[in-house]
């Protein structure tokens, strides 16, 4: 049996239980980094839902009652308690900024979304400079622009759902996007509907606003009835199914429906409304808590999930430790079998003649180390091959860019040749542009394989020339082989049916490999020709 054949049946006995043992364990850690990928994905977005939630139940909202207040009654008090409320708005604005995942994570959607919520905070700064230049003391409101900022808050609070993959944190997105949706359409109702009120008779009403609102809150039920089932939403149902309720949305309807109520009914309804928004904003809060919780539950779990994965990794770790001590020890005995072979080639290499400008060896040293090879390999290689290949349109090279240039090539092409090739192979410079390489133990599909590895490593290489150019170049190769044969160790037979398939690869458009002899050798005449460029094959 060849060294090789030995080294691959050891190798293989050690290290393919170990590779099946192993693909399980990647198996294991990638399913567990998937699973901890989700979680940190759906912790940060627990917390980003959170504070979003919060912002839009409770700083924004604190800011316009704050501000309002300072309109109405302006004094050192409601002044600080309006820069209070403007200082936390701000310091959740950041924190909640600061929560968000990575751009290349959020989709294009998302991404507008949080842009129009910028424009709608960049408003926000621009009424509170209005408000302290005394601009809004003739009796207006910047309460729109706040509700336009809260609107975008809870844009984005629902763009982050389709992001969740934890189906009981989605439940909550949706519970806490019900609850927000129903308390900004009753606030809207209630605004618009008590300004129509107040203004008298004549008043218009404002249908489309009255219809918007009631519209936010149909939709808000929805994402509340049909997408969650929790305490928090139980109770919001059952507290709108009280009398008080169910009679302020009888007197909705029918002012919708054009009727403008008594004062008294008027007040018995602007009661009603108050206290539902009142109900309705501490269950945002607790939702926005509730979403935080799971949050915090998230980041345990994935802890936990992290933990694993060390220990995986280390578990495999050790085992990789152990089949490395037995791999080595099983090399031991390869080693002890080839380190003659190896001793002998590289005793021939450094004995045998080379060629001054390529380092390899010459023709007549490299048939001296043939000769001992072959007569090395009787006892253990039952096949024996040759590669011959050559530079592609080498010729050229010289008329254009000079001799030193081409001299440059050579040195290169051997340089490359010698690290592609395999240790115990022979090289030698057969002439001019032309390289020769005997493969022992390989038969002509193994030398193919190595041809090809040359092949490529010749394409890809880029060859500095004395002029500070760099050039690539590619070459062309035959392969050869035949059985070890002891009575016989002339491989000029190898060598002819190597030029053969050389010819076969220029013919076949150059820069490819050829086994065998594919095609007849050519006549002198046309051999000929083909040298001078006239030919199938110009060797250039």
């Amino acid at each position: 049996m060849k060294f090789e054949t030995i080294k691959k049946v050891i190798l293989a006995a050690i290290m393919l239980p170990f590779v099946f043992m192993l693909i399980e364990g990647v198996v294991v850690i990638r399913t567990s980094l998937t699973q901890y990928r989700n979680l940190e994905k759906d912790r940060q977005f627990a917390d980003v839902l959170a504070r979003g939630g919060s912002i839009a139940a409770t700083e924004i909202l604190s800011e316009i009652g704050a501000t309002r207040e300072y309109l109405a009654y302006p004094s050192s008090r409601t002044v600080i308690d309006m820069q209070r409320s403007r200082a936390t708005l701000d310091d959740e604005r950041r924190a909640f900024y600061a929560s968000l995942p990575a751009r290349n994570v959020l989709d294009e959607g998302l991404v507008d979304e949080l842009s129009a919520l910028s424009l709608a905070y960049s408003r926000i700064v621009a009424a509170r400079s209005a408000v302290d230049q005394g601009r809004y003391n003739n009796g207006s409101d910047p309460g729109s622009i706040y509700w336009y900022a809260a609107l975008k808050q809870l844009a984005v609070v629902d763009a982050l759902s389709p992001l969740i993959n934890d189906p009981v944190l989605l439940e909550k997105s949706n519970q806490l996007m019900g609850i927000m949706l129903t308390y900004y359409g009753e606030r809207l109702i209630t605004g618009i509907g008590t300004r129509y009120l107040d203004r008298g008779p004549l008043a218009r009403f404002p249908v489309e606003l009255f219809v918007q609102g009631k519209v936010m809150i149909g939709e808000g039920m929805d994402h509340m009835v049909f997408h969650s089932a929790t305490p928090i939403e139980r109770d919001i149902v059952s507290y709108l199914g009280r009398s008080s309720q169910v009679k302020a949305n009888a007197i909705t309807d029918a002012i919708l429906a054009g009727s403008r109520p008594t004062r008294a009914v008027h007040d018995v309804w602007a009661a009603a409304q108050n206290e539902r928004m009142s109900f309705l904003q501490q269950k945002m809060i607790e939702a926005a808590r509730d979403i935080h919780d799971t949050g915090e539950n998230f980041s345990t779990r994935s802890h936990l999930h992290l933990t694993r994965i060390l220990a995986l990794c280390a578990g495999l770790l050790i085992l990789a430790t152990l089949v490395l001590v037995l791999a080595a020890r099983g090399l031991r005995l390869i080693d002890r079998l080839t380190q003659d072979r190896e001793a002998l080639v590289g005793e021939l290499r450094n004995a045998a003649q080379t060629d001054l400008l390529t380092g390899l060896y010459n023709r007549r040293g490299f048939e001296v180390a043939a000769s001992a090879l072959l007569t090395q390999a009787e006892h253990g290689s039952r096949w024996i091959s040759v590669v011959l290949f050559d530079l592609d349109h080498f010729k050229k090279i010289n008329d254009l860019n000079g001799h030193d240039a081409g001299d440059a090539v050579l040195r290169h092409v051997a340089g490359v040749a010698r690290e592609n090739f395999r240790s115990f192979d022979l090289l030698v410079r057969h002439g001019g542009e032309e390289f020769l390489a005997l493969l022992p133990d390989s038969t002509p599909d193994d030398a193919a394989v190595v041809a090809e590895r040359v092949r490529l490593a010749i394409e890809l290489a880029e060859i500095a020339l004395p002029s500070g150019e760099r050039l690539k170049v590619t070459a062309s190769f035959g392969c050869a082989g035949r059985a070890n044969d002891g009575a016989s160790r002339n491989f000029e037979d190898l060598v002819k049916r190597a030029d053969l398939a050389l010819y076969a690869a220029k013919a076949s458009g150059r820069n490819c490999v050829v086994s065998g002899p594919v095609v007849p050798a050519p006549p002198q005449e046309e051999r000929r020709k083909a040298a001078s460029g006239g030919g199938f094959d110009s060797r250039l």
